[in-house]
Parts: structure tokens; C-alpha cells; sequence
């Protein structure tokens, strides 16, 4: 016992000093100073009145973030991923058919939650970097007869922004609640929960939102919540039964699980911060960086993965140049000026870079700053 307790007290750990980087990839974001100073403020319970408080904060500043003055909106203690885990497996019954719009990673990821929860999946697939034209929404979803549809509105894997009025049309009128995967257009891109007739949106802190990763809002129509209400079978997942986390978070604040706490507080800052700037600024601000951000990627002689009417403002896909290998790009930039940006995968692996100009970032300052480094880095 003595030797353990002698060797493990020389042991040292220095102090945490992580590196200086722009994160100029896909996610996370940088985070916006008063977020940083929020996460450093005491704790209290998560059954406390005042924690109950900054969660009702959240909800009512969420409503505008996506859009929405009727649907119900919470935050899953979890990222984004266990966001569309929630959204499928309170939504998505064993035997249900889902429809699923098939262009991009995370569209399989939402299929292969779909599976492990018992559905019937049919996808409509496209290549990665494509998107669906109303009639072919409108054909898909006539012929397949679905009880739920989902579609990723900002596919993170491809930079596509897949229109959502179409979908939520067609849906409604086969009598199927729509999914929509916001991970990376919510606090950037305008989502338009109410305009667009989604049923039931989720997305992440670590994107648009400018907050550190750790939760995942979500929004519900007031139809998803009747649904919600009347299921008969339990949901798969007890921790995240939509029901339980909307009663504690909204209803008799019932403990169901212990929240963290610091993480509420980065994103109540977060989205005050976006209120003060305003959703609609905010969004021009990044359509202004964003179409900035091209005309100097053509400049150089680059092209874009996706059309531009199809483009993510927040995130772009960049085709990498022949000859050039995209690994040894992105380590110069890490290396050198401490710029992180990402590269693809899946079929586009080797073929694009992903680069991310979203929250802080968004500056015409901070675009041609990354301009000329990544021009610099493609020349070596």
C-alpha cells in the first residue's frame, strides 16, 4: 500500500493549457466569451426554483432561435445525436414505417436508429451532396404511405440545405409527423419551425449556437405533443422518454435525472446573446460571411461541392484541387496559424474540405483572415 501511495504522489499533471485554434471546421464552434463566463458561475440543485428558471429561460428563448410560437421546446441532456435518438425512438414505433431522405451521413445514422427501434425503413437515395425536388417528395411519400418522415434540413457531411416545405406537405397530407435533423443550421441558418410545418426538430449547442457540445433542443408541434400524449406503448429508451423530460423540465419539475447544470447556464448565455444581436441579424451576418467566403474560394480557382442555392451558409464543402492532398492542407493549417478545418468522409472522403464560418467567425475580418491562410497552405 505504501509504495502505491509513494509512486502516486510523485506523479504531475501540468495545468490545462490548451492550444489557440480557430475552429473554422464544422463543429464545434468557437464559443462566444459570455458563454465561457457563464460555465464558470456556481451550481445549484437541478431541482433548485432558481435552476428551474434558467430551464424556462431556455424553453422561451429556444421559441425563437427555431422559429416557433405554438410548438413546445426542451433540451435533452446529451449532444445532438442523442437528439435524433429521442426524436426516433419516442416517435417511431416498432412495425411504423419510416420514410427517410437519403443524401449524407447523418441520414444513416437516423436510419440505423430507426432500425435498432423496430421500424420499417424505406429511403429515398440520392448522392451525397444532393437534394430532393418537391415532386420527387411528394411521389416518395404518396407512394410509401409513412407514419413518420425525417429529412436532415443542413446535412453536416455534405454542406446541403434541403428545403423543408415540400416534405412537411406531402407528410401531412399521408397523416405523418415530419423529423427534422437542425443540428447545424439552428442559431445560423433559418430553421422556421412554424413556416415550415416540422413536427419535431432537434439540434446540438456546439454549431450555430456558439456554446460548448453537451445538449441537444429540441421543438414539438402541438400535433407531435398530442401524439406524444395518446401512444399507448412506453418508449424504448427510458432516459429519453419525451414524456418524463417535458414533465420535469416544464410540468411538476418531478426529478427524473440530474442535469447539468453548467451547461444550462452556457446556453441560456448563448441564446441571450443571439436575442441581443437578433435572430435575423444573425442570419444575414452569416448569409453576408457566407457568399464572401465564395467569391474568394472562386477567386482561387476552387469550386464548391454543393450549388449555391443549395449551399449552407454556416458550412461549406470545398472541392479539393487535383493533385492536392487535403490531409496535409489541414495539417499545415493546424501547424501553422492553428486554423482547424475538416475533411470528408464517407464517399466524399479525399474530395472536399468542410469548413465551418459560423458564430464568432462570421466576420468579414475573420473570412479573409482564413482566406489567405488556406490559400497559403494550398500553395505549399
Amino acid at each position: 500500500m505504501g509504495a502505491i501511495g509513494q509512486e502516486s504522489s510523485t506523479l504531475h499533471f501540468p495545468a490545462l493549457q490548451p492550444p489557440h485554434r480557430y475552429l473554422f471546421g464544422p463543429g464545434p464552434s468557437m464559443v462566444h466569451p459570455r458563454v465561457y463566463e457563464a460555465l464558470a458561475k456556481p451550481i445549484v440543485g437541478h431541482l433548485d426554483p432558481y435552476f428551474i428558471q434558467v430551464m424556462a429561460d431556455v424553453q422561451q428563448l429556444l421559441k425563437t432561435t427555431f422559429g416557433t410560437n405554438e410548438g413546445a421546446t426542451l433540451v435533452i441532456s446529451g449532444t445532438g445525436s442523442a437528439g435524433m435518438e429521442a426524436a426516433v425512438a419516442n416517435f417511431v414505433e416498432p412495425g411504423s414505417t419510416l420514410a427517410v431522405f437519403a443524401n449524407g451521413y447523418f441520414s444513416d445514422r437516423l436510419t440505423e436508429m430507426a432500425r435498432r427501434n423496430g421500424a420499417n425503413v424505406v429511403r429515398f437515395e440520392k448522392p451525397w451532396g444532393d437534394t430532393f425536388t418537391d415532386y420527387e417528395v411528394r411521389e416518395f411519400i404518396s407512394r410509401e404511405k409513412p407514419k413518420v418522415v425525417a429529412y436532415v434540413h443542413a446535412e453536416t457531411s455534405t454542406g446541403a440545405l434541403q428545403p423543408g416545405q415540400a416534405i412537411c406537405a406531402a407528410a401531412h397530407d399521408a397523416g405523418a409527423l415530419v423529423i427534422a435533423d437542425c443540428v447545424t443550421s439552428l442559431g445560423g441558418v433559418p430553421v422556421e419551425f412554424d413556416q415550415t410545418g416540422i413536427d419535431i426538430a432537434y439540434s446540438c449547442t456546439q454549431k450555430g449556437l456558439s456554446c460548448p457540445p453537451g445538449l441537444s433542443p429540441m421543438a414539438m408541434s402541438p400535433g407531435a405533443m398530442d401524439w406524444l400524449r395518446a401512444r399507448s406503448t412506453p418508449s424504448r429508451s427510458w432516459y429519453l422518454d419525451l414524456k418524463l423530460i417535458h414533465d420535469y423540465s416544464t410540468v411538476s419539475h418531478r426529478y427524473h435525472h440530474t442535469a447539468p447544470i453548467s451547461m444550462f447556464y452556457a446556453l441560456r448565455e448563448a441564446l441571450l446573446v443571439i436575442a441581443e444581436e437578433g435572430i435575423e441579424n444573425r442570419w444575414e451576418r452569416h448569409r453576408r460571411c457566407h457568399k464572401s467566403f465564395v467569391k474568394g474560394i472562386e477567386a482561387m480557382g476552387l469550386r464548391m461541392h454543393v450549388p449555391e442555392e443549395h449551399c449552407i451558409a454556416t458550412l461549406n464543402t470545398v472541392r479539393v484541387p487535383e493533385g492536392v492532398d487535403e490531409a496535409k492542407v489541414r495539417k499545415r493549417l493546424l501547424d501553422g496559424p492553428g486554423i482547424e478545418i475538416a475533411g470528408g468522409f464517407g464517399p466524399l472522403a479525399g474530395k472536399v474540405f468542410r469548413i465551418g464560418v459560423m458564430g464568432p467567425l462570421a466576420t468579414d475580418d475573420n473570412v479573409q483572415f482564413f482566406l489567405k491562410e488556406f490559400k497559403k497552405a494550398l500553395s505549399a
